[in-house]
């Protein structure tokens, strides 16, 4: 009796472990959303922090920590040279997350480097979409009180051969999605239209001062939505 109870419970055993295993096959694995890495790129006389506001929200919408990289360089040096460095910030973040390619959203003169370096240094290889907050793309006459003082300022005056250069032909390379966001009262960009892309998804986002652009609210949610 008792081996007859043995074997009925061994065969038991048997179907409920070749009913696992099937389950263990058969049933679809659950995948954490994911998201392109964000590179932050600040602009004059600025630093990383100038991005806090947004990375909370982007925190609060779903991103990991590890999916935000907001970084500090010198922003007096040559855009030249910060673009250099943004190529290897971009290739740390993708050994680091895994990913493919990230998303680059960048302030005021983060423009410039991040610009050449999508130009020149290959980066539409490694960013999906490339987003510019009062960038000054074209240029600004205000940059002349520092032009003087600091290579970065020299090159973001309006027409200097640094942007004389970066924006001949195609101003969005690649296949790279641009978007440029813009206030048509900000006193750091003269003129207002320097902000502009050609090419790009170009947005006016109403009267909104120059270092309150890229902490607002109102522009988050469309840029979060534009690299979504």
């Amino acid at each position: 009796m008792q081996r007859h109870k043995r074997r009925i419970a061994a065969a038991f055993s048997a179907v409920v472990s070749s009913l696992l295993l099937s389950l263990s096959f058969s049933a679809p694995t659950a995948h954490a959303a994911t998201h392109n890495p964000i590179v932050f790129v600040h602009g004059l006389s600025s630093s990383s922090s100038s991005w806090d506001d947004w990375v909370a929200d982007f925190k609060a919408d779903g991103y990991t920590a590890a999916e935000l990289d907001a970084w500090t360089y010198s922003w007096s040096q040559s855009n030249v040279t910060t673009a250099s460095q943004l190529s290897t910030e971009i290739k740390n973040v993708l050994a680091r997350t895994g990913a493919s390619k990230v998303d680059v959203v960048v302030h005021s003169m983060g423009a410039l480097s991040s610009r050449y370096y999508l130009k020149n240094l290959g980066g539409t290889a490694y960013v999906d979409d490339f987003v510019s907050v009062a960038g000054t793309n074209h240029g600004t006459s205000v940059a002349s009180w520092c032009s003087w003082l600091y290579t970065s300022c020299a090159e973001m005056v309006t027409g200097s051969s640094f942007l004389t250069s970066l924006n001949s032909g195609d101003e969005t390379p690649g296949s790279v999605n641009y978007a440029a966001y813009w206030s048509n009262c900000d006193s750091a960009i003269d003129p207002d239209s320097s902000a502009l892309l050609s090419g790009a998804t170009n947005v006016g986002v109403g009267c909104i001062s120059h270092s309150d652009i890229n902490n607002d609210s109102g522009v988050y949610g469309q840029v979060r939505d534009f690299i979504q």
